[in-house]
């Protein structure tokens, strides 16, 4: 047997039991949402993302999803979409944005965590200073909501300018932080690289987002795709 088969089958074995362990869980890691913007904003009522992510959740029997950012400065409010409870919810790096990325920083927090006094959260307005808070809170409206199982979870995934493959864009790193706290560093491993995969297969609108990325990001930035309603 090849090495590349040992690996796909090891592979599949461990999303069996990653799989039965989410089940379990509070939160079904989904992956990444969307390349680039076509709207903004894209998480809004009756937008295409926002319906790609409502539908994502009735394909997996549920009535609610959470989508994660990087804070900007939107209150990120809960809101419907149709039938589905759409739950946003950003982290707020302390020391502020950075377009330099340091790999010892990513090495230490893919092993160790992101180190509590690092982020703040933001859901619906309200700021809360650690994760347990923030998914409380998101756990609270889903409750509320009638939730019944794990919440699917998906990074926004949009990026504002470079290449949209490489980068994983808005929202990553709480997604791989949340699993990590749920599930272990292992899952987090597994659960990142399913979620980059996945919206090469399941996202309707990928051909355009990609062949028209460096278009869409011009005309974010020129406020072309604003939202006027």
């Amino acid at each position: 047997m090849s090495k590349g088969a040992i690996v796909i089958i090891i592979f599949f074995l461990l999303g069996g039991y990653f799989y039965f362990s989410t089940a379990l869980g509070n939160f079904d890691p989904v992956g990444r949402l969307g390349f680039v913007k076509l709207e903004n904003p894209d998480m809004y009522p009756g937008n295409t993302h926002s319906k790609v992510l409502a539908q994502y959740a009735r394909d997996r029997g549920s009535n609610t999803a959470l989508v994660v950012h990087f804070a900007g400065d939107a209150d990120y409010r809960h809101y419907k979409e149709g039938d589905v409870l759409i739950i946003e919810l950003a982290f707020i790096d302390k020391k502020g944005s950075t377009v330099d990325i340091d790999w010892n920083e990513v090495i230490t927090y893919g092993l160790m965590g992101v180190p509590d006094d690092r982020w703040k959260f933001r859901a619906d307005g309200k700021e809360f200073d650690t994760l347990d808070e923030a998914l409380d809170y998101v756990n609270s409206l889903a409750k509320r909501n009638g939730q019944q199982g794990p919440i699917p979870m998906v990074y926004h995934g949009t990026t504002s300018g470079g290449n949209p493959i490489i980068s994983q864009g808005c929202g990553f790193p709480l997604y791989f932080q949340i699993v990590r706290k749920q599930y272990g560093i292992l899952a987090a491993y597994y659960y990142v690289l399913k979620g980059m995969i996945f919206p090469f297969i399941s996202l309707p609108t990928k051909n355009y987002e990609l062949q028209h990325a460096a278009e869409l990001q011009y005309y974010y930035h020129q406020h072309i795709l604003d939202n006027r309603d």
